[in-house]
């Protein structure tokens, strides 16, 4: 009786969680298909601005690039806009094994999920992508060679530098949430520094071009951002620690 009482709450679990992932996914498909509409100002303020200081032009080598960049961008918004509806979702599946207060924090910090997604973006097209550029433009002028750029290319290598850099500026609110389910805690977190530091060490090498001024200019924010997780990480724990410590004198 136990184990068809489990196997029903299972199926029922499953059965909600594929019900929202299905929202997630037409809330997207209705995004990215409205943003295709509305990508081309997006699209020349990335070509004609020049805060690279870098000139380019920039070529089409087959008959689907233009298709296949207007869909990138589109993608990146869509994401971007269905971010917050996707967390909630994921908040309102986990929600009822929460406490109330639990569940009012966790929703709290789900706006600035956008927020940090777009401090991200701005950072690496900002600041990483420009360096990214200037470092490559200048090698390549170093060798002689004559600079022709493919926009697929040109796209593909801002995304690649920028997008990554957008989800890692979602480190404290990831932390953040993680410590309000108590999977995380400070303690935790400092002792995994050293960890922690090797891995963004490696990130940040990964997304910037191969000089250490680059690397290190990245690596700095995040750093700044992972202390920043820690110290919410020891804010939001011993509020849990003191509600604890008062459950248990009521009810001793």
């Amino acid at each position: 009786m136990a184990d068809e009482q489990n196997s029903e709450t299972i199926v029922e679990h499953l059965a909600e969680l594929r019900r929202r992932l299905i929202y997630v996914a037409l809330v997207f498909t209705f995004v990215l298909v409205a943003a295709f509409f509305v990508v081309r100002p997006i699209y020349q303020y990335l070509t004609i601005n020049s805060i690279t200081g870098v000139e380019i032009k920039l070529n089409a080598f087959s008959f689907w690039d233009g298709v296949g960049v207007y869909m990138k961008i589109s993608m990146v918004v869509a994401f971007g806009i269905t971010l917050p509806f996707t967390l909630y979702q994921i908040w309102a599946f986990v929600s009822p094994g929460l406490r109330p207060k639990e569940r009012k924090a966790t929703l709290r910090y789900i706006p600035y999920v956008f927020l940090c997604f777009l401090i991200g973006i701005a950072f690496g097209y900002f600041v990483v992508f420009p360096l990214a550029m200037k470092f490559t433009g200048g090698l390549n002028k170093e060798l002689g060679l004559i600079e022709t750029y493919g926009m697929a290319d040109y796209f593909k290598f801002l995304m690649n530098l920028v997008f990554p850099i957008s989800l890692l500026f979602e480190l404290p609110l990831v932390i953040l949430f993680l410590t309000q389910l108590r999977i995380l805690n400070p303690g935790l977190l400092r002792k995994m520094r050293r960890v922690a530091y090797f891995i963004l060490v490696v990130i940040s090498v990964m997304v910037t071009p191969a000089d250490l001024f680059s690397a290190f200019l990245v690596l700095i924010p995040l750093i700044i951002l992972y202390e920043i997780s820690v110290l919410i990480s020891s804010r939001v724990h011993k509020k849990q620690v003191a509600a604890d410590a008062k459950r248990a004198e009521e009810y001793s």
